[in-house]
């Protein structure tokens, strides 16, 4: 799998990674509140990814790309990129796997996550997430060591990975003998959307995937709208940390463009909104980024009267100042 498009994963691949990351991933819950069903007007179930190792989904395609190279290259060094989930994925990853991590993360990134990656064992490297490109940094740091470069998001082994995420929940679902209308991802350069899609429609071709981002860091929805990728103006300035990339990746457009619905967009305040009512009501932490999607649906953004509906709380690494401020 070397090429942008021509090595988009399949069903079978996504099989493949399920039965990979399954000695070490957790396999997190779909959970129902009848409080919010009563809200939305609607049947609502929430993929609680935020329990997943590492605090996010991201540990799933880092674990089954990180698995694979050291098949091939025993004690690898890995390098990524990443503003904290999949940073904290591939560490954990390459401890488990016996593989060195090399991580560039933003210097304005939560301190959590900088202290949860160097825990795992890797070299965190920091760089301005306003100036300077990470994915630059990190081939230079690849050549200099001879290390192998997981991409966060635009990478075939990760976008398989995350699509187990949809696999359960299609499984899940199936088990209750329920059929969703719409699945909700949180989205950033589209790896998990991709990969839930892939993985979703092939149970069930007729359910929509809608990615939900941050306002001003909308790019995916303005690319399914226009055709083509479009950039964000800014790559810094939400408090949706996690959500923040210049552009769609390159093989999670080709999927998006096939498969996605209409994107959604939410502002930092409603997804603030979103943590609190995660807290408050659902019991659950969640982080901004990770609570786009419930928001989607807070707002009525995304239809759910009379709709079953899946959404993703993708990540739960919050700090305590944000988590205060949400709750304030």
């Amino acid at each position: 799998m070397t090429s942008a498009t021509n090595d988009i994963p399949t069903a079978s691949d996504i099989e493949a990674a399920a039965g990979r990351i399954a000695p070490h991933a957790i396999r997190t819950p779909l959970l129902t509140s009848p409080v919010l069903d009563a809200r939305v007007g609607g049947r609502v179930f929430l993929k609680a990814e935020n329990l997943q190792r590492t605090g996010s989904f991201k540990f799933r395609g880092a674990f089954n790309a990180v698995a694979q190279v050291a098949e091939t290259r025993p004690g690898a060094t890995i390098v990524a990129a990443s503003s904290g989930n999949h940073a904290q994925g591939i560490a954990a990853a390459a401890e488990i796997c016996g593989c060195k991590a090399v991580i560039v993360m933003p210097a304005d990134a939560p301190e959590m996550k900088l202290a949860n990656t160097r825990g795992y064992g890797a070299a965190v490297i920091t760089y301005d997430r306003a100036t300077e490109d990470r994915v630059a940094i990190a081939n230079a740091i690849r050549e200099d060591r001879d290390g192998v470069f997981i991409h966060p998001f635009d990478n075939a082994h990760v976008i398989a990975g995350q699509g187990t995420a949809g696999r359960e929940i299609m499984e899940d679902l199936a088990a209750r003998d329920v059929r969703a209308d719409s699945i909700l991802v949180c989205c950033a350069g589209g790896g998990l959307a991709g990969g839930i899609a892939l993985a979703a429609q092939a149970a069930d071709p007729d359910v929509a995937v809608h990615t939900v981002e941050p306002a001003g860091f909308d790019d995916f929805a303005r690319s399914l709208q226009s055709g083509q990728p479009e950039t964000n103006a800014k790559t810094s300035g939400s408090v949706c940390d996690a959500l923040l990339v210049p552009t769609p990746g390159v093989r999670n457009f080709a999927i998006g463009k096939a498969r996605f619905s209409d994107g959604l967009v939410v502002t930092d305040e409603e997804a603030l909104a979103a943590v609190r009512y995660a807290f408050e009501t659902l019991k659950l932490v969640v982080e901004p980024g990770g609570a786009v999607a419930l928001a989607a649906l807070l707002t009525g953004k995304a239809q759910a009267r009379g709709r079953t509906t899946v959404a993703m709380l993708s990540g739960g690494n919050i700090d305590a100042a944000t988590l205060a401020r949400a709750l304030s």
